[in-house]
């Protein structure tokens, strides 16, 4: 099955994203899938007309299977990463093989990518590039490394999305921002929502309405309604409970209906 070509966003769309990492084993998974699928279900209101968007992002041996228990579901299959081409690259996994199974979107540039394994912009651009040939919607990863000014934030952040589209303004359309100041992914605490509003209000001021930006970084029930000027969330171990994840649906759902009445 191939991913369908990403269309344009809606105004008022509400984006809530969960990655697993690598924190959850091959069964652990499929169970995680299958309670967020039931978690999904009882809730009418995140049909397919929706406009809250929910994604999951599995590590990429439960791809498969996550598509057969997602089937016939409204939430969106990511993938963690993935190559810039496909051919002699032992151990990647290309953009084209994500989309035959039926992955929609993929996650690009994440902080722990660039630290861990070297990921520098031009990989991060490549990717962006190879990920769009696919068919595939760009979960571009941003944020500045430590505390700064919201005005120097904003222009780091700026500057990681303008070398990864190599300065194309025609992929940004393509794209879904997560904004994830990358001190505080992890953290005890998500970055304080004044600091999360001022930034992302500056990216929107420089982007316009290209691509939708969502924050990510120790995030969970009670940020989203503090965080006007975000589209949504991508939450992290506070998700891999299904409950939890629920909390904070119904909160889109809230949202989306003051967005969209």
């Amino acid at each position: 099955m191939n991913a369908p070509t990403p269309a344009p966003t809606a105004p008022g769309t509400v984006f809530i994203g969960v990655s697993t990492k690598m924190y959850l084993g091959y069964q652990a998974s499929l169970r995680w899938l299958s309670q967020v699928r039931a978690v999904v279900d009882a809730r009418p209101a995140l049909g397919e007309e929706s406009p809250v968007q929910v994604f999951v992002i599995p590590s990429f041996p439960v791809l498969e299977a996550a598509g057969r228990i997602l089937e016939g579901s409204p939430v969106t299959l990511g993938a963690q990463n993935c190559s810039w081409a496909d051919g002699p690259f032992t151990g990647e996994v290309s953009p084209g093989m994500l989309a035959e199974l039926g992955v929609s979107l993929v996650e690009i540039g994440h902080a722990e990518r660039r630290r861990f394994f070297g990921e520098d912009d031009l990989v991060v651009a490549r990717k962006v590039r190879a990920a769009v040939n696919a068919g595939l919607t760009p979960l571009l990863c941003i944020g500045e490394t430590s505390t700064l000014g919201h005005e120097a934030a904003a222009a780091f952040c700026l500057e990681q999305v303008r070398t990864a589209t190599g300065g194309d303004d025609s992929l940004l359309p393509r794209l879904v921002l997560a904004y994830e100041p990358v001190w505080a992914i992890g953290a005890a605490e998500p970055a304080a929502p004044d600091y999360v509003n001022a930034v992302t209000a500056l990216l929107r001021e420089e982007l316009g309405s290209a691509c939708p930006i969502i924050y990510g970084g120790s995030a969970g029930p009670g940020l989203l309604p503090r965080l006007p000027e975000a589209d949504g969330l991508f939450l992290g171990r506070f998700a891999h409970d299904a409950g939890n994840l629920g909390v904070v649906l119904d909160e889109a759902v809230a949202r989306a209906k003051v967005l969209r009445p």
